[in-house]
């Protein structure tokens, strides 16, 4: 099973792609984990994508391809997997193509998430993350006890770069720009599933089940 999950940033594809995961017994492939742990490393790409992040635009296409396919050629991808965040421009979706074919592989599903600009400038400006342990928290749907503090581990809160307001509304633009195009292209090729993912979490999953026709039980 080879799923393809786009949308914009906020549209919580992340969250479902990892429950969805953990339901199929796949691995889920999130090149936005990927990036930000290279920028935590402060490794030669992290320092180039770092850049590009905080500015709200997209990290340039070689450094997503070479990262995806060095992924899913590990060996936990032999089942399948879930991947989110690619690809995201027609060169990133041709390079793709290429990669399944030379190894063999189909792409069963594309997953929509379909959401607003405003509903996603709700959701990310008012997420905070802990510096120590990395735990997010979210100042209208989520918040901590204590105000700027993680439950967890008592380490402060902060928010992240990207997810101040102008730079998510610069990241949807360039999204709606340069991502929308794989909707259509998708489409026609019979592969893509539309989410409406401004429902809540539960009602969301639960639609994905059925769409992918697997057994909503434990």
């Amino acid at each position: 099973m080879i799923l393809i999950f786009l949308g914009p940033p906020g549209s919580g594809k992340g969250t479902q792609a990892k429950r969805l995961s953990e339901r199929i017994r796949v691995p889920h492939i999130s090149l936005g984990d990927i990036l930000r742990e290279e920028v935590r490393l402060e490794t030669e790409l992290g320092r180039r994508a770092k850049e590009h992040m905080n500015a709200g635009r997209l990290v340039p296409d070689e450094m997503t391809i070479e990262l995806t396919r060095k992924r899913i050629r590990q060996e936990d991808c032999r089942s399948g997997f879930i991947i989110d965040g690619f690809p995201r421009s027609a060169a990133q979706a041709d390079a793709f193509d290429r990669m399944l074919e030379e190894d063999k592989l189909k792409l069963n599903r594309v997953i929509y998430f379909n959401i607003s600009e405003e509903a996603v400038v709700d959701r990310l400006s008012g997420r905070r993350s802990c510096r120590n342990c990395g735990a997010v928290y979210h100042v209208k749907f989520n918040s901590p006890k204590v105000p700027g503090k993680c439950d967890l581990c008592g380490g402060e809160l902060f928010q992240r770069p990207d997810d101040k307001e102008e730079v998510i509304r610069k990241r949807f633009e360039v999204y709606e720009k340069q991502t929308r195009p794989l909707i259509e292209h998708y489409a026609k090729k019979g592969k893509l599933v539309e989410m409406d993912a401004a429902k809540p979490i539960e009602e969301v999953f639960h639609k994905l089940l059925n769409v992918l026709a697997f057994a909503t039980a434990p």
